[in-house]
């Protein structure tokens, strides 16, 4: 798993309009080629009377699947400029579709160029980037007089408290960058003079929204 790539915070569409032809962007999150292909349909089909649904989209760690159609445009004027707005972007699982309604005024082989990397741009502005970075789920144990202490030391140092779970001791389930677990152990272990143990989970991604 890598330990963070950047993709599309939310799902989501945006339109603008360039000499009378309307340009819908559409944009979706997915894992797979499947997810894809079955999103590049719903939009064909709620969009059947466009003049083009043009496509691009990559996936996997190291983007081993990338595609580009451009559903009846010119060659090389519609899904190669999507994807490299993608690529510019440095974006992994993302399926972009941008329907097209034919206007009246004819854009030329440039003026198409600029119009689908636009409509990709701006809607991927409107839908927001996030970077989800690798975090280890690791449950820490300590008991009741000391757990006050342990969770104003953790919020204050900025760490991830996901529940905190009572019985007859307490366990704060957190989430800890990979690249900080070491840290975060030994900060906690000196807060309590030791009076802690943990239990390693499994590993998730968390996003955190970029700002351009």
């Amino acid at each position: 798993m890598l330990n963070h790539y950047y993709t599309i915070e939310k799902d989501g569409q945006f339109e603008l309009e360039i000499k009378k032809s309307r340009f819908i962007c559409h944009l979706k999150r997915v894992t797979s080629e499947i997810e894809a292909q079955n999103f590049i349909q719903s939009i064909k089909k709620e969009h059947h009377k466009a003049n083009h649904n043009c496509v691009a989209y990559l996936i996997g760690e190291h983007d081993e699947i990338q595609r580009a159609y451009d559903d009846g445009e010119p060659s090389g004027t519609a899904g190669v400029p999507m994807l490299e707005v993608l690529k510019k972007r440095q974006l992994k699982n993302v399926v972009v579709v941008v329907t097209r309604y034919f206007g009246g005024i004819k854009l030329g082989a440039g003026g198409l160029i600029r119009a689908y990397g636009k409509a990709v741009s701006q809607g991927l502005n409107n839908s927001g980037i996030v970077e989800r970075r690798l975090h280890t789920q690791i449950v820490v144990v300590t008991a009741y007089p000391v757990s006050g202490k342990l969770e104003n030391a953790l919020r204050e140092a900025g760490y991830m408290i996901k529940d905190i779970l009572y019985s007859d001791v307490v366990a704060f389930v957190c989430l800890v960058d990979q690249e900080q677990l070491n840290q975060f152990q030994t900060e906690i272990i000196e807060w309590l003079n030791g009076q802690v143990s943990f239990k390693i989970g499994k590993d998730v991604y968390c996003d955190k929204k970029i700002t351009s």
